[in-house]
Formats: C-alpha cells, structure tokens, sequence
C-alpha cells in the first residue's frame, strides 16, 4: 500500500479523535525525499501457499495461535518494493479476530524462500494487563526482547541494543493505553555498526510482544568492504583537519505545535561533506565519492528580479486542469485516474492552497496522493509523480534513449520551475553543489538564499526522471520577517578552533541501497563533534542543534510522596506538566482547569501537529475562546458530555470539590441517565448530608465502581481536590474507560 498525503482535519474532526489512541510517530513534515512504497505484484508462480504460511507461524511461535483457525487467516499475494532485489519476494499472512468482546489482530511479513520473518504485528486481547502498574519493568522487558531477538533475527549476535533509543509519540501518551516498551537494535559487521538495517522491538508491560520489524532494506546478497583494508582513525583525523572549513548559514526551524518558523546564524562543519571513505580516504559528498572536496559554487540566482505570476487568482476548475495535464494516463488502458477531490484549504503554514486528492486504479487496487497549488498565483507547491512509476510496473514505460547527463537534467529543472512556479524563482539560486544521478534520476535542489547566504531546510526541490519528466516539485518556503544580522557574528577562526578541538571520527557500513541500487555496503568514516549537538551559534559561539533548536529539558521526579509513582508517570506522559519539581506540591488544590485538562489527557490524546481549524472556529463558553490555552481540552470535554454546554462560563480558576469530580468521571463514563436519579441511592456516608441532592447519584456511582473512594466511611465531598488524588483517581477511571466500547468513537 502507498501512503496518502492527508490534508488538514476539521476541528470536529479533531474533538472526536479516539479516547482509546494508539501510539503514532512523529513525522516530519518536511521531508524533501519522501519515497512512495508501491508493492509490486509477483506472477502467481512465486506465491507461496497459505498453508505453508500458517504451517510457518506455528513453527515459530508454538501454542501462541492455536485459537486462530486456518479460515481466519488470510493471505496477501506475493510482492516485493521497488527498492527490492529482484529475488526478494515477501509474503503477508493476517487474521482479525473477536475473542470475548475484543478484537484481536496480527500480521506477519516473511522473507524468501526460507520464509524469514522480517516483520511482525500481533494486538492481543490482553492488552488490559499491560496498562499501569506495569508486570514487567523495562530491564525485564528488555530481556524479553533480547530473546526474541536471537529467535528470529539470523546471527543475532550481530545486533546490539542502540543507545538512542528515543521514540517520540506526539503530544500526551493517555492512560487508556497498555505501557509499551520500545527497544532498537544496531547491527554490527566485523564489530562496525551497519547504517539503515536496524531492528525495532516493542513489549507491553505484560511482558507481550507486539512489534517486530526487521531491516528495512533486504538483499541477501549485500557485501561488505573489507575492515583489514581501512585507514586508521589518526589518518582520518589529519585528512580532515588539514581540508577542514566552516560555512555560514541560516537554519530554519518550524515548530509545528506553534506554526512558527525560528531563524538561527550558524556555522556548519564541513557542509558538503558526509563522510571519508576509510579504504581510499575519498570524500563522501551525497552518495559518491570524489577525490576532492567540490568548491562551492558562487552564488547565481534563478533570475535577477522577482517574474510576474501567471495567475493572479487560481479557481478548482483550473487547478484540476492542471492536475489532469500532469497525471494523464489516458494511452494506458490498464491504469484509470480518478481525481477524488478538489477543494480550497489553509496549508500547515497558513497559506491559502488548492488541494487535489487523486488516485489511480489498477483493476481493484489503486494508488494516490494529493497535489497542492497556491490559490492566488496557481504555482505547483507540492507534487509527486506516481505515473511513471507506475508504468514501469506495467511494462508501459519508453526507456530512455541516452542516460541524462546532469547539465541536462538541471536545464530541464529550471524549464519546469519557471513553468510551474516564477513568482517564487526569485527566493532562490542555482545549486552549489552539482547532484549526481540514481537510479530514479536527478533529485535537484535550489537553494534559498537570503542576505547572501545560504538557508537551510528551505529550497525549490525537482525531480527529473531518467527519461527527462518532472518526478516531483516541492516549493518549501517559510514566512519569515526577521533575519538574524550577519554583520556580528563570532570570528570565523574562532569556531575552527572549537569544532577541531572536539572533532571524533565513526567507522560505519553505509549504503543508500535506495538510490543508488548497489549490493556494498562501504566503509565510511562519519564526524562527529559534541553528543548532543552539531553546529555551532554564530552569533553566541555556543554549541546549538541543528533542528529542535529549543531541547526538551529533563522531566522532574517527584519523590516522598504517597502518589509520587501515578505522578511520575504522568508528568513524563505529557499528562501533568512541571516546572519545577521543588515548587510542585502534588497536596495543594487543583483547579477546575487544570483538574480537566488531567482527565482529558488521561483519556485522550492532544497532538502537537497542527490541524486545520474552521474558518470561524465556534467555542460552548464565553469565558473560553478558540485562543484560550484551554479550549481544546474544554471543547472536547463538552464534546463527550463531562461538562454541562447550557452554561455560559467555566470557572477554569476555581478548585474543584471531590463530588464536583464525581459529576465530572461519570459522565465521562456514560453513565450519566442512571446518576441522576438520586433517590434510588443509598448514600451512607458518615458524610452524606454535604452531598448535594443533585450530586448523590453521581457520588454514589463514583465510589460503587472504585473511581472515588472513602476514608473511614467519610467522602469529604467538599474537600478540594489535590494533584495526588486526581493522578491516582484518573488511573482508575482509565482503566474503567478502556473496557468500555461507547468510549471508542470519541
């Protein structure tokens, strides 16, 4: 299957995400190179059986599933990907499975005619037991993981555990979730750690393993360089400081949670450079290695003054014109072109964009992504060509006459870039630094220029295919007022003298297999400069990152404390923020905003992507507008029913009492209709007279199930309500939450 491109979702959209979410991963918004994976179908003679799969995984997990009979499996015919060897041919065997109310998953990928596992997928019904306190700790986990890891991974004595082991999750994780353990595995060729093949491992908190993926390039006939012949680190070192040099640039970072763009003035080590080939000491630049470093370049702008826009307003009729002149496959009767979807919208960088959402069948199979064009000028924004990849899988592709040389390739570049986009040309220049070929073409990128200086992470980026067509066009440019002035920056020596004193080389095995389809994976010796940093601020002379220009500071441990494990759990699930752990009190009174905000990141997720809004975003209370730092978690609480929409206002600042927070896990929990007869409820708390007639219900409720319980037959219902006894109460509401299905469709 092909990945999407997904357009902006609605605000109501967003208010009815899952209560029950699972754990996504970030993704980069700004991915220059991102590749589309189109399986390629494999003729029916290579296809393996589905019996001979089953047969397979009751091989290699005994017993595990034996309640999964041969008719609830199900087969995905043989395939490989592209950037596959021809010889490679992977097979997709999968079941889905109600068992006691709960759907049960699993998917397995085998590899070759041995039938190798490469990736695996199982959720079971069990899932509960794993949501917090875990039944494992992580050294357990890992240990599990170990094991299975030298089960299936062939010589696993080659892989390690990776030490950046970071897994970013995207806002809050929830308390509805089962705790997941996630270990990364490097693997090792003659004791040098091998680049793009690692192994991912994830185990619930049960002990359960959930995922296993494999290497993400798989050819069995991968060779490796020979160590015995490479350069020592001491000759390296003195290649590169003797070449050594520093370039100054502008670095953009788009903090996509605030849709703001920061500019940074940097020095750059070695900007062309990637590595040093250990054997012959040649340098990497992209993926070829030149005997000497390339020289920049002077700059040469696309054109010398801005170029009137074609258009001075763009309609959905003319951007699906547009699409339908660069998506034609009309000559190929085998492949129909659907356009799904023409419609006007706000881009994640605010700007007013026609998107066209289209997609390709191929008798029931289809593939698709989106094209965005500036409303007001019609220029090509974002755009990636599927057709001709396409039709090479179909034997309907004219092989090139003559390969493309690279001047050719850039000529046609800009033909398209002056076509598709010149209002923009003006932002940006030729390339510094010529791009050799791959197998998929040229992939050219014209950079930004500002104040004579080069931008990055910015840039026009096209791709022209061997035979000469656009691949791709992606316009990436931020709007930026203020530029860092290059007149005060530290000297230039300066900061040589600071990148040489801490320079370190890495020996690694690298292969771009994608691009440049070859079986060696070569020797290659890496910089290295500071752990946690790669640049150095040219207007502070400071160690700086690269991007996250602001790093996330060190989470704060609660420690005495008789809920310190449920708070330390939360604060590093996003769920409760700190600080300052020496001025956080988990015994002072919670808020009404805060108390909420709890709850909803203990059931739901709150994303730091960005997500389009509604032209005029509407809001349940006066006191809570669309700019309110509270509203998301308001709206959505009112969107499940836990706060009364007929108010006016919230009190976001007031405390809240323990039957206030009865009223609110209730409802949470749908159980409102029953609450509210009161009458039928024995309330015999010691207490019971401070409950409000209103509340007795929802009180009664609150503690039958366990959610609120009391002290000495007292409920304090007028007591206000602490960081520790809404941590610990939220966990037990989640764990009521995850069993219930109405839940689900939040």
């Amino acid at each position: 299957m092909k990945k999407k491109s997904i357009g902006a979702l609605s605000l109501s959209a967003l208010l009815s995400l899952s209560l029950v979410a699972p754990s996504v991963g970030a993704t980069n918004l700004f991915e220059q190179k991102q590749e589309e994976r189109v399986k390629i179908q494999v003729a029916s003679v290579n296809v393996v059986s589905k019996n001979e799969l089953i047969k397979r995984v009751k091989e290699l997990f005994p017993g595990k599933f034996d309640f999964v009979s041969n008719n609830d499996f199900h087969l995905h015919s043989g395939h490989r990907f592209p950037e596959d060897n021809e010889d490679i041919v992977r097979y997709n065997l999968y079941f889905s499975k109600e068992i006691s109310g709960k759907y049960v998953h699993g998917d397995f990928e085998f590899i070759g005619e041995d039938l190798e596992l490469n990736r695996f997928y199982y959720r079971p019904a069990n899932e509960a037991d794993a949501l917090f306190p875990a039944k494992v700790s992580k050294d357990e986990a890992e240990k599990i993981a170990d094991e299975f890891l030298s089960k299936f991974a062939k010589k696993s004595g080659d892989y390690k555990l990776s030490e950046n082991n970071h897994y970013y999750y995207g806002g809050n994780q929830t308390l509805t979730e089962p705790i997941r353990y996630e270990f990364s595995y490097e693997k090792f060729k003659n004791g040098v750690p091998v680049s793009d093949q690692n192994v991912h491992i994830t185990v619930l908190g049960n002990g359960e393993i959930t995922n296993f993926n494999g290497p993400y390039q798989h050819n069995p006939n991968f060779k490796y360089e020979d160590l015995s012949k490479a350069k020592s680190e001491t000759e390296i070192l003195k290649q590169i400081k003797e070449n050594f040099s520093v370039e100054l640039q502008y670095l953009i970072d788009f903090d996509y949670r605030t849709q703001e763009a920061k500019v940074r003035l940097a020095y750059l080590p070695l900007p062309h450079v990637n590595g040093v080939h250990a054997s012959t000491g040649n340098w990497m630049v992209r993926n070829s290695f030149v005997e000497n470093i390339p020289n920049s370049k002077e700059i040469k702008m696309l054109v010398d003054q801005p170029l009137k826009p074609k258009h001075s307003s763009y309609s959905l009729n003319d951007a699906k014109a547009l699409a339908e002149k660069l998506l034609n496959v009309d000559d190929v009767e085998s492949i129909k072109l659907t356009i799904d979807g023409v419609e006007e919208r706000k881009n994640y960088l605010g700007k007013e964009v026609i998107s066209v959402n289209y997609m390709y069948y191929m008798g029931n199979s289809g593939s698709g992504t989106g094209l965005e064009i500036d409303k007001k000028t019609g220029a090509i924004l974002q755009y990636h060509d599927l057709k001709e990849q396409l039709l090479k899988e179909y034997g309907k592709a004219e092989e090139p006459t003559k390969e493309l040389t690279y001047d050719e390739a850039l000529k046609l570049a800009v033909e398209y870039a002056k076509e598709y986009a010149p209002s923009y040309l003006h932002h940006f220049a030729y390339p510094t630094v010529e791009t050799p070929s791959t197998k998929n073409g040229y992939h050219i990128s014209f950079p930004r220029i500002k104040n004579g200086l080069l931008v990055s992470n910015e840039g026009l980026n096209i791709g022209i295919s061997p035979s000469g067509s656009l691949s791709s066009f992606n316009v990436n440019l931020f709007d930026i007022n203020q530029w860092p002035s290059k007149e005060s920056v530290v000297a230039e020596e300066t900061v040589m003298k600071e990148f040489l004193k801490n320079l370190q080389v890495e020996l690694r095995y690298m292969n771009n297999y994608w691009e440049t389809n070859s079986n060696l994976y070569n020797l290659v010796y890496t910089t290295k400069y500071n752990e946690k940093h790669h640049v150095i601020d040219a207007l502070t002379g400071e160690w700086a990152s690269f991007y996250n220009m602001e790093e996330e500071a060190q989470k704060p441990v609660v420690t005495d404390h008789w809920a310190e494990e449920e708070l330390n759990f939360m604060i590093n699930a996003g769920i409760i923020k700190v600080d300052d752990v020496d001025t956080f009190n988990p015994d002072a009174s919670t808020t009404k905003g805060e108390a909420l905000s709890v709850i909803m990141k203990s059931l739901t997720r709150f994303y730091d992507h960005h997500y389009g809004r509604d032209d005029q975003p509407s809001h349940t209370f006066e006191n809570i507008q669309p700019d309110h730092a509270l509203y998301q978690v308001v709206e959505r609480a009112v969107n499940l029913g836990i706060l009364d929409k007929n108010k006016k206002q919230f009190a976001f600042d007031e405390p809240l009492t323990r039957q206030e927070l009865a009223v609110w896990y209730v409802r949470a929990l749908g159980l409102e209709e029953a609450a509210k007869h009161g009458n039928i409820y024995k309330v015999n708390f010691a207490d019971s007279a401070l409950v409000k007639d209103e509340n007795k219900g929802y009180v009664a409720l609150a503690n039958a199930l366990g959610v609120l319980t009391t002290s000495n037959n007292r409920f304090r219902p007028d007591q206000e309500v602490t960081f520790g006894q809404i941590a610990v109460s939220s966990f037990r509401l989640a764990r009521l939450a995850y069993s219930d299905n109405r839940l689900n469709r939040y």
